[in-house]
């Protein structure tokens, strides 16, 4: 067993025997299903400009990395049923990566721009940055952001919708060629070979990649800049020595104290309320 099944193993245990004593104390909520310990994560309340992308695609795909000469691209899959994987990409962009979906992106971005692939479902919160654009490849369109909300649908070839949550969208389809501009309310669909615009009729969309949330092998810093996204008024803060030490945890309908609990039980670490701030520090 490598250290870092060790560690895991560790983790588990700690989760285990925390998430025990806070049932039997009566602070969670009982999962409806699955074996996990599930912690909710409710809608974001987004800061920064946020993406949804949701297509949909029957292929193949696999979590790994390949690299070459010039870059390492990384591809990232998630197989978790009824789960979105949380990732922070390196400009500070998080995606929402939806089961059954796959992102692949460079670990370092281009000077001039910021671009990635998806296939299948994700939501992204966009980092502003109007001197790189974010671009993201599908397999229908090529989209282009500065910073904003949107959400797409794909379940094959012919078949194409993006709705704008906020800020505006450039979608060019790879087929003709035709571009259209998609504004915050609007959705832009597919319809014998050409992109309609109309008023956005289905909102909840946009909050059904965060009602169940994980995260990967990520930074501490990365997963309570999330968590605090959507409990502002009672913030899990750490010092910055502590921002690097990375974790694999889901949240599921809990609260600040309690998530603020666990990430400390599995990280050994100790958590004190401080006001309305919950502050994650070494025992």
């Amino acid at each position: 067993m490598n250290q870092i099944e060790k560690n895991k193993l560790k983790t588990d245990q700690a989760w285990e025997q925390l998430y025990t004593r806070l049932e039997q104390d009566g602070l969670l909520d009982k999962p409806t299903s699955g074996t996990q310990i599930p912690y909710r994560i409710g809608l974001m309340k987004w800061v920064a400009a946020i993406v949804i992308l949701c297509v949909s695609v029957a292929t193949a795909i696999f979590l790994g990395q390949e690299r070459t000469p010039e870059t390492t691209l990384l591809t990232l899959h998630n197989n978790e049923a009824s789960t979105t994987l949380v990732t922070t990409l390196e400009d500070g962009s998080i995606v929402y990566l939806a089961d059954n979906s796959q992102l692949s992106y460079p670990e370092h971005f281009q000077r001039e721009k910021r671009e990635v692939s998806l296939l299948g479902n994700a939501l992204f919160d966009v980092s502003g940055n109007k001197e790189r654009p974010f671009l993201i490849e599908t397999e229908q369109a090529r989209i282009e952001v500065l910073g904003t909300s949107f959400n797409i649908k794909s379940s094959d070839k012919s078949a194409f919708e993006l709705a704008v949550r906020r800020g505006l969208v450039k979608v060019t389809l790879k087929k003709n060629g035709e571009q259209t501009l998609v504004k915050a309310g609007q959705t832009v669909s597919l319809f014998s070979n050409r992109l309609q615009v109309a008023p956005t009729q289905d909102n909840e969309q946009f909050s059904d990649y965060t009602r169940r949330i994980q995260f990967k092998d990520e930074r501490l810093g990365d997963i309570l800049h999330v968590i605090n996204l959507e409990y502002p008024m009672m913030p899990l803060k750490t010092t910055a020595d502590l921002e690097n030490r990375r974790l694999t945890v889901s949240f599921y309908n809990n609260s600040p104290a309690t998530m603020a609990e666990l990430i400390c039980a599995a990280l050994k670490l100790k958590c004190t309320q401080q006001n309305n701030i919950w502050m994650i520090s070494e025992p």
